[in-house]
């Protein structure tokens, strides 16, 4: 079930949070887990056994880490969690690669990927860490950990919510109506980003792969729609799901903080994808030893965490290629001196075109497909520099692209809070609320394209 469907909105969504506000406050964590293993089962009936499991599992981990033997529990939570993962997501991917290898024929589990199953078993890994570095008490309710783990307003595509950020709101929350109003109109805004850009943008990405006259600027054209596409897609779910948890009691961390604006691509990693960055830093590079090292181990350091941020977007070489990108352009940043006194035009420059290029890399079914595409951007497949259908499509998509450039700036939340300053904020969001709904709806009555990116990872 998506967010940014017209189930959810019309049906799933008003009926939880009208038979939320009824329950007695000791029955709120009891039903919001009833609620969200039903949304789960709505895409992956056969995989709520699995998130069960994981639920118990993890809480008696936490609880064993308490009383006894804390680094062997620690170690079979960890384990547990890369078990989890290994089979359901990258078992093939690796089954594939001996068998290309070795010329071997070894078969495939091909199991489906557990929606979600990033997002939630690196919240259940991180509580048992958090646990054995005495940052927080393993959580004695079965129910409220459960809760934790399968809320559904972050249960699919995050952010990555650490257990010591919900801790107190899962003992005791109330809801006024100024966290209904702020989440709901967090949630919107998400849902205008996701209906009213993203999809445009992918069904261009779409015309892209399946267009057969294609020139150089038709290359860039797919690269600049999909790298708007992606943060979109993304930061419009996020705000989703942070909007719903403030209606539901919980603050929910910021994910997304303009990144398109960055400096340098470390800055750019401080403002995309925020709760994944730190879920890495804290729990693999610091213990790694971070940079408090030699350099040549800090480099592996870093080249080992982005890999395995590569590898966590999925099982393809295209994503360690993506990750190693990365992991690449910061070394570079850390031994070259003098890039942080370069013009800001110049800095900013660099981070776009380092982006673009690096989510042609993500968005690539393989690396031949990357090779292919970015030989196109760079004119080295004898495409045309331009051709009519180049024209009809830049053209037809020229306003969206226009208005995906400028809602990846500050510039529109500017210019929202100017207005707030002079009109009441009680009459402004209600009045854009409303057309957002209203807009998006229309949107989603009329159109089919309604996917979303991250359900692959």
């Amino acid at each position: 079930m998506l967010f940014s469907g017209i189930p959810f909105l019309y049906y799933f969504l008003p009926a939880v949070v009208i038979l939320y506000c009824l329950m007695p406050r000791k029955g709120k964590n009891g039903f919001l887990l009833l609620a969200s293993l039903l949304f789960y089962a709505w895409g992956e009936p056969r995989y709520v056994l699995l998130m069960a499991a994981s639920i118990v599992l993890f809480y008696t981990y936490g609880l064993a880490i308490e009383r006894s033997h804390k680094k062997l529990w620690l170690t079979l939570s960890v384990l547990t969690g890369v078990l989890m993962l290994g089979v359901f997501k990258y078992a093939d991917f690796a089954v594939e690669n001996w068998n290309r290898l070795t010329g071997m024929s070894v078969p495939l589990l091909k199991l489906a990927l557990p929606i979600g199953i990033s997002f939630y078993t690196f919240q259940c890994v991180s509580y048992t860490v958090d646990v054995y570095r005495g940052q927080t008490a393993a959580q004695r309710s079965l129910l409220r950990f459960g809760t934790y783990v399968a809320m559904f307003p972050q249960l699919i595509a995050g952010p990555i919510v650490r257990y010591v950020d919900v801790a107190g709101a899962l003992e005791d929350r109330k809801t006024d109506w100024e966290d209904f109003s702020d989440g709901m109109f967090g949630f919107l805004v998400g849902l205008g980003k996701k209906v009213l850009l993203a999809n445009p943008l992918g069904q261009l990405t779409e015309v892209f792969r399946d267009c057969g006259e294609k020139s150089v600027l038709f290359c860039w054209l797919y690269a600049v729609a999909f790298t708007l596409h992606i943060y979109f897609d993304f930061s419009g779910y996020s705000d989703m799901a942070i909007g719903l948890g403030r209606i539901f009691g919980f603050r929910f961390p910021k994910n997304f903080d303009y990144p398109y604006i960055s400096k340098s691509v470390s800055e750019f990693w401080r403002r995309w994808h925020m709760t994944l960055g730190g879920w890495f830093r804290d729990y693999v590079y610091i213990p790694m030893g971070g940079n408090r090292v030699g350099w040549g181990r800090w480099a592996l350091n870093i080249l080992t965490v982005w890999m395995l941020t590569g590898l966590w977007h999925g099982a393809s070489w295209n994503f360690v290629a993506w990750g190693l990108l990365f992991a690449a352009l910061l070394l570079i940043e850390k031994w070259v001196p003098g890039m942080s006194r370069l013009p800001v035009w110049l800095r900013r420059g660099y981070v776009l075109l380092t982006v673009v290029i690096s989510f042609v890399i993500f968005n690539a079914g393989s690396l031949g497909q990357a090779g292919e595409d970015l030989a196109g951007m760079f004119g080295l497949r004898n495409l045309p520099a331009v051709n009519t259908v180049t024209l009809y499509y830049l053209r037809s998509y020229a306003v969206l692209l226009i208005l995906g450039v400028v809602g990846a700036t500050p510039l529109v939340r500017n210019l929202a809070l100017r207005m707030e300053n002079r009109l009441p904020a009680a009459f402004l969001r209600p009045v854009v609320a409303a057309a957002l709904l209203l807009v998006c709806t229309a949107y989603l009555v009329d159109g089919s394209f309604n996917p979303f990116l991250y359900f692959r990872f």
